[in-house]
């Protein structure tokens, strides 16, 4: 009997799924990546799946989801569709349907190469409103999943209760602050690393990073004895030297 245990990501390269697949290399004795091609309007974020999974040598599938755009257009397929908070509902880079295909097709191919876990970054602080980000969602699916293929599937949400700050907090403990800073792809517009700046995942990714090093510059100034942190420029010198100096 095999007691090795396996894990299957849902991964799509951005800042999030790319801190769950650290986490899960962590706990898991083999770990495997699954990507969507749902009709992204940027290729770049399946280009950047595969480059990080090869480069911490995690096997990679790459599953063709394509008929999701034709079913439910939205910005993050369709570039007639501006991304913007609809009035009254959901911002139109929801998908319908999204999360719950995407985990049912994991637990399918989880399934075929033995693995109990499915990992998934959604969660339900910074979660722009998306019903199947929620935690009740996830569990009701995790249940289905388990009745419909008869299999003892555990859907892990590592992220679900932590907002950005701390997502990024997560990531420097396991050691890829500066890979999931670099190389990852957050951007609706499909800019790399700190991205366009502008559009909604940017703000959200970047209002983190200024509130997680804020508060490691609070902390390196604690341990040093200092009361105070004389101003935003000194503590963000503060974290930079940090993350030079002590990250490794």
């Amino acid at each position: 009997m095999n007691n090795k245990k396996k894990a299957i990501v849902v991964f799509s390269g951005g800042q999030d799924s790319t801190t769950c697949l650290f986490w899960a290399l962590k706990r898991y004795d083999e770990v495997e990546a699954v990507t969507f091609n749902y009709g992204q309007r940027h290729k770049q974020e399946l280009e950047v799946a595969a480059d990080i999974a090869r480069e911490l040598q995690v096997k990679h599938h790459v599953l063709d989801m394509s008929l999701l755009n034709q079913l439910a257009p939205n910005a993050l397929t369709r570039d007639d569709i501006a991304i913007e908070q609809q009035e009254g509902g959901l911002p139109t880079t929801f998908v319908d349907g999204r999360n719950m295909l995407f985990l049912t097709f994991a637990a399918v191919l989880a399934k075929q190469v033995n693995a109990n876990t499915i990992v998934t970054g959604v969660c339900e602080t910074d979660f722009s409103g998306y019903p199947d980000c929620r935690d009740v969602f996830i569990k009701s699916l995790n249940v289905t999943l388990n009745l419909a293929m008869d299999y003892p599937f555990v859907v892990e949400t590592p992220l679900m209760w932590l907002n950005k700050e701390q997502t990024w907090a997560l990531a420097d403990e396991l050691g890829a602050f500066d890979f999931v800073r670099e190389r990852t792809l957050t951007c609706y517009n499909g800019i790399p690393a700190d991205g366009c700046g502008e559009c909604p995942a940017c703000k959200l990714r970047r209002r983190g990073l200024d509130d997680y090093l804020a508060s490691a510059a609070a902390a390196a100034y604690s341990a040093s004895g200092a009361s105070a942190i004389p101003d935003a420029s000194a503590a963000a010198e503060a974290a930079a030297w940090r993350a030079k100096e002590e990250r490794f």
